[in-house]
C-alpha cells in the first residue's frame, strides 16, 4: 500500500532536477550553484529595521521547490554553514555567527525548515501540471513558516508587539508576491524541461 502511494505521489511530482538520482559530482554542483542562488537573493534588499526584506524567502522555497526536500535542506544548510564562517552570503553581503543569534537568527533557523517543507509539497504533487494553487499555496506555507518561526524569535528579543510591527506585519505583501513569483519560476522551469 505504501509503495503504491509512493509510486503515485511520485507520478505527480515536479522536481526537475531529480537530485536524488543524480552522481554525487552532480549534487555538489548543485548545492554550489544553488548556495550562490542563494547568496544573490540575499543582496537584493530593501532596508527596514531591525530586518532587512531580501528575495532569499523567494530562493528558498524555490530551491525546496527544484530540489525536493533533501537536496532543497542541504543546499539551505550549506548557505548557512558558508555564512557561519564569515562569508558575505547574508543580507548586505554580511556573514558571521553574530548573525545567528541577533534579530535574523529565527529567519535563517527557518531557512533550511521551509526549504525541506516545500520541497516535501512538491515531491507529493503540489507543484505539478495543473496545480497552481496548490503550487502558490506551497510557497506561501514555507514563507509563513519562514516568517512565523522568525517573528517568534524576534519576539524574544524585542516583544510580541514590535516583532509583528517590525518583523511580521511589513513582509506579508512582499511574502505573498514573492510566493506568486516562485510559483512563475516553478511553472517556467517545467516548460523549458517539457520542451527538452
Amino acid at each position: 500500500m505504501s509503495n503504491a502511494f509512493s509510486a503515485a505521489a511520485g507520478s505527480n511530482s515536479f522536481v526537475p532536477l531529480r537530485l536524488s538520482g543524480q552522481s554525487v559530482l552532480v549534487k555538489a554542483i548543485a548545492v554550489a550553484l544553488g548556495s550562490l542562488f542563494l547568496a544573490a537573493s540575499s543582496w537584493i534588499e530593501v532596508p527596514m529595521y531591525p530586518v532587512p526584506m531580501t528575495m532569499q524567502t523567494f530562493a528558498v522555497t524555490l530551491i525546496g521547490a527544484l530540489y525536493g526536500w533533501r537536496m532543497g535542506a542541504i543546499t539551505v544548510l550549506t548557505w548557512l554553514a558558508e555564512a557561519a564562517v564569515g562569508f558575505p552570503v547574508l543580507a548586505g553581503g554580511a556573514g558571521g555567527l553574530a548573525h545567528f543569534a541577533g534579530p535574523t537568527g529565527g529567519y535563517l533557523v527557518a531557512f533550511p525548515l521551509a526549504a525541506a517543507m516545500v520541497g516535501w509539497l512538491a515531491e507529493r504533487g503540489w507543484t505539478s501540471k495543473g496545480n497552481l494553487l496548490r503550487n502558490v499555496a506551497a510557497m506561501l506555507i514555507g514563507g509563513a513558516f519562514i516568517l512565523a518561526f522568525g517573528g517568534l524569535w524576534l519576539a524574544g528579543m524585542i516583544g510580541v508587539s514590535d516583532a509583528w510591527t517590525y518583523g511580521v506585519g511589513p513582509f506579508i505583501v512582499g511574502g505573498i508576491l514573492k510566493a506568486v513569483l516562485a510559483t512563475a519560476s516553478v511553472e517556467a522551469t517545467r516548460r523549458i524541461h517539457s520542451a527538452l
